[in-house]
């Protein structure tokens, strides 16, 4: 039984990450939407001045690597990009009231931070439209040819 399971988790693995993959980012890009632009239920708070720091900056992060990690492209730095985002949201907003995530409302800042980092490391996985674009840019083309 073992055998056959893990044979299937195998098999399915790279179909899985990528359905992670697309929801996390998903839900990471509308996030920084509602805080841009108001949709989606709006920002939580105001929605924060064009280059105000951190907000503003947080909130396009959010949306645009985000996005890029949701269709598959550049997934790894993107990744990291928000994954790093939220490490510094928890600990420059959350951390400062209280010790656990659960108590100083912290936890998606964490999730979101793990999930991106084991998306940095594990890659895309299937259902990335990355690997369909590299393939079809034509290289260089060499002088003189």
């Amino acid at each position: 039984m073992s055998v056959r399971f893990s044979t299937l988790a195998d098999r399915i693995r790279p179909t899985v990450l990528g359905l992670f993959r697309i929801v996390v980012s998903l839900l990471f890009a509308c996030h920084g939407a509602a805080t841009l632009f108001g949709v989606f239920g709006g920002a939580h708070g105001r929605t924060p001045a064009v280059g105000q720091w951190p907000g503003w900056w947080a909130a396009l992060i959010q949306l645009a690597a985000g996005a890029l990690v949701l269709l598959g492209m550049t997934v790894r730095p993107a990744a990291l990009l928000c994954s790093g985002s939220m490490a510094y949201a928890y600990f420059d907003v959350h951390q400062e009231h209280a010790l656990w995530p659960i108590q100083n409302g912290g936890e998606p800042a964490a999730m979101f931070c793990w999930a991106f980092l084991l998306i940095a490391v594990t890659g895309p996985g299937r259902l990335a439209i990355g690997p369909a674009v590299r393939r079809r840019v034509p290289g260089p083309v060499a002088a003189g040819a």
